[in-house]
């Protein structure tokens, strides 16, 4: 209580000295308007389309100039937002308000009816600010709930026409009259009676924006079903939010999941639900430690490597003439890798799958992999030798995605994740810059082509003008005069200067710029392709995951009774069959869970502070989290002293002391934070009223 007091005694301070140095401003009186009559009031049973107009309708408004992150961060142009952060820290308690502002932003971002860039960029980043803004008032069971909710499927016309007649399903076109219901019951937006359907190849409305129609005759963007099955972090990413992403309070739920003290399953029965929940070792299910994000990983570079050594000792190997055991065994480890690929892109979806740097990689060896097998049995048929030496040639280029795959892990390392973003942008740079080249060869390649026509021939001179563009220019000017005497040198010299000096330059100086600017963010491009790396692991739906190859054995044996069996038989023989097949992983796993708690339980460390928060709770009106949660979460912290009774005095003297002096701790690190955000916040506001 003592720091909240303290906290709206200096805003009163901050807003006064504001008053004072600009008191009749535009923006100021803009400012009270937007706080008293347009921030938008947000129920926890709207629907997630209309949060997320809501949100991007403010925002359009709040801000109408371009700005960067930290201006509006730091100076008075962010002002405008300060009434949207507080009303959702104090009133909002929407589970998906902040994938509500991050599909915002991928809305701002991809909006083509604002011909300034610069000012959706701005919108944007107003976004990313309001959801990190939103998170600082969150404790660290909250963060859980907002970053990880996943957004449910609404039911559309055709199955709520097959509802229960109860209510339960009522149909958006259907006749109202003076006996309808006024609130339609939220239970069919946020019951979670039905597992969401994530955005993915079977539902190819998520790659694309649909409408429809307001009750006031305007468009509006339907996002449930586009974003169903989505949280918060994946809709960063497919946002592209990287000031978001690499914010402390969710790295911390980012790296939470890396390790495993975030789960998504508790259980492998029947009937278990996945859920964002903190990790119970004495309530969950052993095996569900096959989905930590970590393990998977490891174990999936151990495939890799496995797949290497196959693909190594059927080249050296290159058996004409009929299939060897270890060719017949690397077409097991192909078929398992496509099938493992396809089943992510199924459940991840094709918006969030596409994020992914290693996916492109990924779709590559399958493509020539899947050349290599089809080539290969054509030869084989044909008894052909020529057919079968091209496929032990395509079979060669595999090795140009699969051996740099197999370093995947070392984007884990700050250093060599960001070199992964500026790869990709300086292709990027690139491309974009390819064009021009082209098409100032192919007019020197005509060109020439017609001056030698006598003389050399069309391949000829192409080869020969792709070496003088790569540096050969000696070879280019001995060509001369065979190409023709009259124009030969004048026209190779041109040539000559246009692409070893002006071509080439500008295409180093645009992908310098482009290292320049990635480098500048080297530390929000690695935590971004970290996250990415991290929740593609995470995202599925699958209760029972098969490692490849084992996962083969689902397709082959336990898929086809699906024709015959119940689900839930089939969902049980499922559990049974991954328990039997996947021991050895399992064991795997706990000893170097075992060795882990040896090391750190010699080398102990200082326990870290309570996670406070002066936020409101929600009381009651949404929980995602267990009972276990309960004595981290901010009511058992304003537990009067009444209430706890010591069983004697003696006991009760030290554990009053040792509770004050906890208590006191606690609030004084609170205190000294708030107070110096505070202190930054009103030194950056003076100085831009100054500066106005």
């Amino acid at each position: 209580m003592r720091g909240r007091s303290l906290h709206f005694n200096l805003k009163t301070y901050v807003d006064s000295v504001m008053a004072t140095n600009n008191p009749q401003t535009p923006r100021s009186s803009r400012f009270f308007q937007w706080m008293e009559d347009d921030v938008p009031i947000i129920d926890t049973n709207e629907s997630f389309s209309d949060v997320t107009f809501k949100l991007f309708t403010f925002v359009g408004k709040a801000i109408d100039a371009a700005y960067t992150y930290e201006q509006l961060r730091t100076s008075v142009a962010g002002q405008t937002l300060k009434p949207l952060i507080s009303k959702l820290s104090e009133e909002c308690h929407h589970p998906g308000v902040v994938a509500a502002l991050l599909a915002a932003r991928y809305l701002f971002t991809n909006d083509s009816g604002v011909t300034d860039s610069g000012l959706n960029e701005s919108r944007a980043l107003a976004c990313e600010l309001v959801a990190w803004q939103f998170l600082t008032f969150l404790s660290e069971k909250e963060l859980i709930d907002y970053l990880l909710y996943e957004l449910p499927e609404r039911p559309d016309a055709s199955q709520q026409s097959q509802a229960a007649p109860n209510g339960s399903g009522e149909q958006e076109n259907e006749t109202f009259d003076e006996t309808s219901r006024l609130i339609r019951s939220p239970s069919g937006d946020y019951g979670g009676l039905r597992p969401p359907k994530r955005v993915s190849v079977d539902n190819p409305i998520g790659t694309s924006a649909s409408f429809r129609e307001d009750p006031s005759g305007g468009s509006r963007l339907d996002l449930d079903q586009s974003m169903a099955g989505m949280n918060a972090l994946e809709i960063a990413a497919i946002a592209d939010a990287k000031k978001f992403l690499s914010q402390a309070p969710v790295q911390k739920i980012v790296e939470d999941i890396w390790n495993g003290d975030v789960i998504f399953w508790e259980s492998l029965s029947v009937h278990a639900v996945k859920k964002p929940r903190s990790y119970n070792k004495r309530v969950a299910d052993p095996f569900t430690r096959l989905r930590v994000p970590k393990y998977q990983k490891a174990f999936q570079i151990a495939f890799f490597i496995s797949f290497l050594v196959l693909y190594y000792s059927v080249l050296v190997e290159r058996n004409p003439t009929h299939v060897t055991a270890t060719e017949a065994l690397l077409y097991v480890w192909i078929a398992a890798f496509a099938y493992d690929e396809f089943g992510e892109i199924k459940d991840a979806g094709f918006m969030f799958y596409q994020t992914d740097f290693w996916s492109l990689w990924d779709i590559a060896i399958i493509g020539v992999s899947a050349a290599f097998v089809v080539i290969r049995a054509i030869g084989l048929l044909k008894n052909s030798d020529y057919i079968t030496d091209v496929a032990f040639d395509t079979l060669s280029l595999v090795a140009l995605f699969l051996v740099p795959r197999i370093f995947s892990v070392m984007s884990l390392n700050p250093y060599f994740g960001s070199l992964i973003p500026v790869l990709k942008e300086m292709t990027k740079a690139f491309c974009r810059f390819l064009p021009v080249i082209i098409v100032l060869y192919l007019g020197f390649l005509t060109t020439f082509t017609m001056l030698a026509r006598d003389r050399m021939t069309i391949n000829d001179m192409s080869w020969l003008l792709i070496k003088v563009f790569f540096g050969s220019s000696y070879l280019g000017f001995d060509m001369a005069v065979k190409i023709s005497p009259l124009f030969g040198y004048t026209l190779m010299l041109i040539f000559v200067c246009l692409t070893n000096i002006l071509l080439i330059t500008s295409l180093v100086s645009l992908v310098s710029n482009s290292l320049t600017e990635v480098m500048a963010h080297a530390r929000e491009e690695y935590l971004f392709q970290y996250s990415i790396y991290v929740l593609e692991s995470s995202t599925s739906r699958r209760l029972t995951y098969f490692m490849p190859p084992l996962n083969l054995f689902p397709l082959i044996l336990l898929r086809p009774l699906r024709l015959v069996l119940p689900s839930e038989d089939v969902r049980r023989i499922r559990i049974a069959v991954l328990k039997a097949t996947h021991v050895p992983f399992l064991a795997l796993i706990w000893a170097y869970e075992k060795s882990m708690r040896v090391v750190f339980a010699a080398r102990p460390t200082i326990a870290k502070a309570p996670h406070l928060t002066s936020r409101p709770l929600s009381g009651g009106q949404f929980s995602l989290g267990g009972a276990q949660d309960y004595a981290r979460s901010p009511m058992t912290r304003r537990v009067p002293p009444a209430a706890i009774r010591p069983a004697t005095p003696e006991r009760a003297d030290s554990t009053t002391k040792s509770a004050s002096g906890s208590a006191d701790t606690a609030d004084l690190v609170a205190l000294v934070q708030k107070l110096s955000a505070q202190v930054d916040g009103l030194t950056a506001m003076v100085a831009g009223q100054q500066k106005d």
